[in-house]
Parts: C-alpha cells; structure tokens; sequence
C-alpha cells in the first residue's frame, strides 16, 4: 500500500499528516505556515511528492448544523485547486471536532497543563494534530468499508 496525506486547512497555517504505508495510523508531519494560496498548494504538492503519498485527505470544517460556511467553502476550493495541481486523488472529510480533538489530546500528552496563550508553535502543533485526528478517522471509515 501506500501513504495518504491529511490536511487540516488554514488561512494562515494548514496542518499536515500521514499515514504509515499500510494506511492503519496518522501521525502529525509538519504546519505549512502561508497565507498565498499558491505557496500553500505548491508547499503541500512538494510534501506530497516528498513522502510519495497516493491520495489526499482535506478536511471540510462544516457548520455545527452541517451547512456550508466560509471556511469550508475555502477549503473546498483549496482541495480542488491541490487536485488539479499534485494529479492525485483529494478525498474530502467532514472535520468539524478535529481541531478540538486535537487541542485535548495535546492537552493530555502534556500532563493536562492549560496554557493561558497559544503561540505559534502551539498553533502549528494543534493543526498538526488536527489533520492527523481527520486523517485517522478517514483511514478508520476506509478500512471499516473495506476501501
């Protein structure tokens, strides 16, 4: 098998996972820090290529009520735009709670301290792990689905 990439989309940060070649676990790869939707796409190809990844996995953060909102309208574009550039498969998740997943993970992983303020590093680490928690999710429903 091969691997598949997870994207946590940002206007300013996105975060990247991947899975281990036999597509059964994420783990949180790197935050591209740019806020040119350019950069962004040929950043994200460049890792795509770097890690010899087969498929990609953007996620849509949708509405509480499952409407569509501005973020996931941009991350749509994004995701079409990625496609039509890196030549593979860009699958599409619902990632409403992934972000707020990841920050209770981290929260725990670090001993359950609560820092008053995020700086960057926290940031980019939180939207790391958020594309590995949609990553996980997506690889977990292909393999219930047998996919």
């Amino acid at each position: 098998m091969s691997r598949v990439m997870g994207i946590d989309f940002g206007e300013a940060r996105i975060g990247v996972a991947l899975s281990d070649p036999t597509r059964t676990l994420a783990t949180p790869l790197t935050t591209v820090h740019e806020k040119d939707k350019g950069l962004q796409i040929r950043r994200v190809a460049a890792l795509a290529s770097e890690h010899e990844v087969a498929q990609i996995v953007v996620g849509i953060p949708y509405r509480l009520d499952g409407s569509v909102g501005d973020m996931a309208e941009m991350a749509e574009k994004f995701a079409a735009k990625l496609e039509a550039t890196v030549g593979l498969p860009v699958a599409r998740w619902d990632e409403r709670f992934s972000s707020v997943t990841a920050e209770d993970a981290l929260r725990v992983a670090d001993g359950g301290r609560r820092k008053k303020r995020k700086g960057q590093h926290d940031k980019g680490r939180i939207d790391q792990a958020a594309a590995a928690v949609l990553l996980q999710e997506w690889l977990d429903g292909a393999a219930r689905s047998g996919a």
